[in-house]
C-alpha cells in the first residue's frame, strides 16, 4: 500500500520487498512510528513508556488516571511536552502526591505495567447497564472504521468508547494498553463520561486492561480477540460484561451476560 509520509501522522515511510506467490516486486509502504516518552510529575520521574506519538496529552493525562494519580483533568494545572515531545512534564494543583512506583511500560504483549494490585483495588461495579448484542457488533465495527493507521500500515492497537450513539472517543496506539489509557484520557480532557459505556479494543483484553476498564467503571468491555483467566475472574468479581471474538457473525460472552440480556 503506497503511503505518502506526510499524508499520514504515525506512519513512516518504509520501501520493502513484496512475494506473493512467484510475484516479486518493491513497494513503497508505511510502518508503524514508536517513540519513547517519559512522563514526570511535579519534577519526579513516574514512568517511560514506548508509544505512538500521537494524542500524548491524552495518553498522559489516562495513564494519571488509571493510575489512580488524579481523579479529574481539572488536577493538572500544567501539561507540557517537551519540543521532540518525548518528555511530558506535568504539575498538578497539589503539592502533595504520592506517586506509584517509576515504572517503564514496553509496547510488547506482557509490557503492560500497573502500579495497583488489581484484585485489591476496586469493589463490585455497581451498575445495572445493559445493551443488545447488535450494538456491540455495530460499534465493533466503528472501530475498524476509526483504525486509520491500521488499515493503513498495520501493527497498532484500537480502542473505542461508545453508547447507543456510536463511538465517541478513539485512540490508535502500538500499545493496546496505551490506547486505553488515551481513551480515558481524551474523556477526562472533553468531559465525556465513561461510566456505563461501552469499551472496545482490538487487542487481548488482560487483567490490567480489565483495571483500566473498571477504573473507567465501563461495565461492558470487548475485544476482536480473547481475554485471560485472571480477567475473567477479575470480571465475575467486579460485575464487568467481557466479551471476546466480536465478528460480524456473532460473539462469545463469557461474564456477566445478563448485561446483554442472556440467562445466567
Amino acid at each position: 500500500m503506497a503511503l505518502k509520509p506526510e499524508a499520514l501522522a504515525g506512519a513512516l515511510p518504509v520501501t520493502y520487498q513484496l512475494i506473493e506467490g512467484e510475484d516479486r516486486r518493491q513497494v513503497e509502504g508505511g510502518v508503524i512510528d514508536e517513540g519513547l516518552l517519559s512522563i514526570y510529575v511535579n519534577g519526579e520521574s513516574l514512568a517511560t513508556m514506548m508509544c505512538s506519538p500521537l494524542q500524548l496529552e491524552a495518553l498522559t493525562v489516562g495513564f494519571l488516571y488509571n493510575e489512580v494519580v488524579i481523579e479529574s483533568a481539572a488536577e493538572i494545572a500544567l501539561l507540557q511536552l517537551n519540543q521532540s515531545r518525548s518528555v511530558a512534564d506535568v504539575i498538578l494543583t497539589r503539592d502533595e502526591v504520592k506517586l506509584p512506583r517509576r515504572m517503564i511500560l514496553t509496547t510488547g504483549c506482557g509490557g503492560g505495567v500497573t502500579g495497583q494490585v488489581l484484585s485489591e483495588s476496586y469493589p463490585a461495579l455497581e451498575s445495572d447497564f445493559v445493551a443488545a448484542p447488535a450494538l456491540i457488533t455495530r460499534l465493533m465495527r466503528q472501530l475498524q472504521g476509526a483504525a486509520r493507521l491500521y488499515n493503513a500500515v498495520r501493527g497498532v492497537h484500537t480502542a473505542v468508547l461508545g453508547d447507543e450513539t456510536g463511538v465517541l472517543v478513539s485512540a490508535e496506539d502500538v500499545g493496546r494498553h496505551n490506547a486505553v489509557d488515551k481513551v480515558a484520557g481524551q474523556a477526562l480532557l472533553d468531559d465525556i463520561a465513561t461510566r456505563d459505556r461501552i469499551l472496545l479494543t482490538s487487542g487481548r483484553i488482560s487483567s490490567e486492561m480489565l483495571g483500566k476498564a473498571r477504573r473507567m467503571a465501563a461495565p461492558i468491555v470487548a475485544s476482536r480477540t480473547a481475554p485471560t483467566s485472571i480477567t475473567l475472574e477479575l470480571a465475575e468479581a467486579w460485575n464487568i460484561c467481557v466479551i471476546g471474538y466480536v465478528r460480524q457473525g456473532g460473539m462469545r460472552v463469557y461474564t456477566h451476560g445478563w448485561r446483554l440480556g442472556l440467562d445466567g
